[in-house]
């Protein structure tokens, strides 16, 4: 789905392939990574071919709740003006958990004159990859997604009960098939929306905790394309939990006690020849893979911000939870940031298990990769690797990490890497837009502040 503009050829012939669909769900992933956009009925759909559908502008910069951010400069000076909604190519798909007559199609933002917008998030991780292709590498990439089914009420969050044994899970059960077997009616709505929209979704597996599901995306050499992926799978998981009486959730930190969820990007180089430039019968890889490990190492601190983007996100890094908390690397070891899985002398890549499933995917693979760009471009050597327990190993390359959103914020604006990959003037306004959100979720008074103040203060 790589690209920006389809032609127009594709929606006629989609019209003509699904005359029973009637209505179309158009929609532009924002900076924050929620789908935004509006339901169309199917005389209009053409109009995301032709240059005649309109979102406004400030679309891109709106808060997680869709409020906008006006310190970001995109509201009232420019009168809200629109940007021109383009379908971008194989963005239009069935989407059956919404009815067997209805589709989806996912929108590129263009300004008047027909350019994409430069805060478009698939643009921001375009232009990183336009790096890679300059110097004739282009990076093969996979995500891997964490996150829980849960039954929701306002103030009371619960994991879902089994549909069996009318249970909630308690118990750990790490791969365990009856967990698995609990969450199947999810898993085939899932995989039948997968196989309709052409989205390459792999086996399940229960996770660390209860409750908790991890699927992973196959690899794909276009990284663009993964985004989507990832975009696609996050917005379907919800979608069809929500007539099983249940929600999908890709928040980082849903309950206190047990493990966040992650988006595991995992990540190989190849060359010209399509020769995988990290392969190497050595379990550590190639040079070259060191030199990207030792640059995701170094910026990590830096693009903290984009893989934790929320308040919630830093809940998640707690010692021996298997999120990372510090910018390690190793060889098979999942107590690292940047792990080297085992396997073939092929498919030698590297794990980069630090951003929270809560994260934008296309950002959160822009900065991995920018990090792994500037390891290339300058040699940068990660240092010792970490053996066994990466809580209490030495850090070797890199900052510590930052510790609460903030700083995180302040980092991620102050970081000339980032500038210099994402575009001084998108990192300006990300850091803008996460200022205001922050600002707003502090404003809350929540039933915590009663419950420790009330009658103590």
């Amino acid at each position: 789905m790589s690209g920006f503009q389809a032609e127009a050829r594709e929606g006629r012939d989609f019209l003509a392939a699904h005359p029973g669909i009637e209505y179309f769900e158009m929609f532009f992933t924002s900076l924050t990574g929620v789908p935004r956009g509006k339901r169309l009925r199917r005389s209009e759909v053409m109009k995301l071919y032709e240059g005649s559908a309109f979102l406004p502008g400030s679309i891109v910069a709106v808060d997680i709740l869709g409020s906008d951010c006006e310190d970001t400069g995109m509201v009232w000076e420019t009168g809200d003006a629109d940007r021109i909604a383009r379908a971008v190519p194989g963005g239009l798909v069935p989407a059956p958990w919404i009815g067997e007559d209805a589709a989806q199609v996912m929108c590129s933002l263009h300004d008047l004159g027909g350019e994409v917008t430069p805060f478009d998030p698939r643009a921001v991780l375009s232009r990183v990859l336009d790096r890679f292709a300059a110097d004739g590498l282009t990076p093969m990439v996979a995500c891997e997604m964490e996150f829980y089914l849960v039954e929701s009420r306002r103030g009371r969050v619960s994991l879902r009960s089994s549909p069996f044994t009318r249970r909630k899970p308690e118990a750990t059960e790490a791969h365990g098939l009856a967990e698995t077997e609990d969450a199947g009616d999810f898993l085939r709505a899932l995989w039948k929306a997968a196989d309709a929209q052409g989205v390459p979704v792999e086996g399940a597996s229960s996770e660390a905790s209860p409750g908790q599901l991890e699927l992973t995306l196959h690899h794909k050499a276009d990284a663009l394309a993964a985004g989507d992926d990832a975009v696609l799978f996050k917005r379907m998981a919800k979608g069809v939990a929500r007539p099983l009486g249940c929600e999908a959730t890709f928040m980082a930190k849903p309950f206190a006690d047990i493990a966040g969820s992650g988006m595991h990007i995992h990540m190989s180089m190849l060359d010209g020849e399509d020769a995988n430039i990290f392969a190497s019968e050595a379990a550590e890889g190639t040079e070259r893979l060191r030199h990207a490990i030792g640059g995701m190492a170094r910026t990590m601190a830096d693009a903290m911000a984009v893989l934790a983007p929320n308040a919630n996100s830093f809940r998640r890094y707690v010692a021996r939870s298997y999120a990372p908390v510090a910018p390690t690397w190793g060889i098979n070891n999942r107590t690292v940031a940047l792990r080297i899985p085992a396997g073939s002398a092929a498919s030698r890549r590297v794990e980069h298990r630090v951003a929270g499933a809560d994260a934008n995917p296309y950002l959160a693979l822009a900065v991995v990769l920018a990090g792994a760009h500037h390891g290339l471009t300058h040699a940068i050597d990660p240092g010792a690797m970490t053996h066994g327990d990466g809580y209490s190993a030495p850090v070797a390359a890199g900052d510590p990490l930052p510790t609460d959103w903030l700083k995180a914020i302040d980092r991620f604006q102050a970081s000339s890497v980032m500038r210099e990959y994402l575009g001084e003037a998108f990192v300006d306004l990300y850091a803008t837009v996460k200022r205001t959100e922050q600002a707003r979720f502090n404003a809350v008074v929540t039933s915590l502040d009663h419950d420790w103040y009330l009658q103590n203060a």
